[in-house]
């Protein structure tokens, strides 16, 4: 193996994938959100960089080739089961996170089946956006539930009576109600709408493929 440094982030990027899931194992909340969320994204923008470093200092090879979309489809499908399993909007992003696990392992499936041919399955410019797409929308997901957090630990002990003042503005917001509120809120709505659109991103670049690889899957008459 080649250890220049784009190899050396798609490896940290690799090895970040499970380091996700392994925050929730042995950290408990809000740390174990932070520590996910620093991660991930440390992660994401690695991905960005290590393909530019590369083709800016001639340094691409076979295995950096070859491990740069297996770390991404591992990161983004461990980070989905992790916030699945431990987001409060869970209900809401089971169905947009089982579609984009089955294309990837749909598509995935597709190259190992063509094998030798698998280059006409190139990455295209549209599934680098489902990727970035995907990756953003989990990264604002993981804040909602730091939102979420801080939002319960500073309603701890009000009665309902006060929480709805100090939200209406009849009593001082001294904890931040309001802009935990909002936050939470808000980093809902536009992390799971950017997961939806991801989503369907996901499934138009599967087709893409699928399209693509048609003439290979054909039996001989």
């Amino acid at each position: 193996m080649t250890w220049n440094i784009p190899n050396i982030l798609t490896i940290f990027r690799l090895i970040a994938a499970p380091g996700v899931a392994v925050m929730f194992l042995y950290f408990l909340r809000p740390y174990a959100d932070w520590f996910a969320l620093l991660l991930f994204t440390l992660a994401s923008i690695t991905d960005w960089f290590d393909g530019y470093l590369a083709r800016l200092w001639n340094q691409q090879t076979k295995l950096g080739t070859m491990l740069d979309p297996i770390a991404d489809k591992a990161m983004v499908m461990i980070a989905l089961l992790v916030i699945v399993v431990y987001s409060t909007l869970s209900s809401w992003l089971i169905l947009p996170a089982a579609l984009i696990m089955f294309r990837e392992v749909f598509v995935s499936g597709l190259r190992e089946f063509l094998g030798d041919t698998a280059g006409t399955l190139k990455v295209t410019v549209l599934a680098k956006w489902k990727t970035t797409t995907q990756m953003i929308a989990i990264a604002v997901i993981f804040s909602q539930g730091l939102f979420e957090h801080y939002f319960g630990v500073a309603i701890l002990g009000m009665d309902d009576i006060i929480i709805v003042d100090i939200l209406d503005g009849r009593e001082e917001d001294i904890f931040g109600l309001n802009w935990k509120l909002k936050g939470m809120i808000w980093s809902g709505y536009i992390g799971l709408g950017m997961l939806w659109i991801a989503t369907a991103l996901t499934l138009l670049t599967g087709f893409d493929y699928f399209r693509k690889a048609m003439p290979y899957l054909k039996d001989d008459e």
